[in-house]
């Protein structure tokens, strides 16, 4: 049994696929899974497009209209 995210079913095995294909575009990735909302955030250097499409290749496929991209709040302080 696996959690709910959309009408999409993650399990264990699809979450770490999920992360796996993502990790290989961006290394430096932050990702994060709410089972009760059913929300997959991640912090990365990819568009909407770009995620949607390594998604799909996890098994997880998305149109990159699922995907809310929000504005950077980094003040750049830290230069990281």
């Amino acid at each position: 049994m696996g959690d709910r995210a959309g009408d999409a079913v993650i399990d264990p095995q699809a979450l770490e696929r999920i992360e796996d294909a993502i990790y290989d575009v961006d290394p430096a990735a932050v990702i994060d899974f709410t089972p009760s909302t059913g929300r997959l955030r991640v912090a990365a250097t990819l568009d909407s497009g770009h995620l949607a499409t390594v998604l799909g290749f996890a098994g997880y496929p998305v149109g990159p209209d699922a995907i809310e991209q929000l504005p950077s709040i980094c003040c750049g302080g830290c230069s990281g």
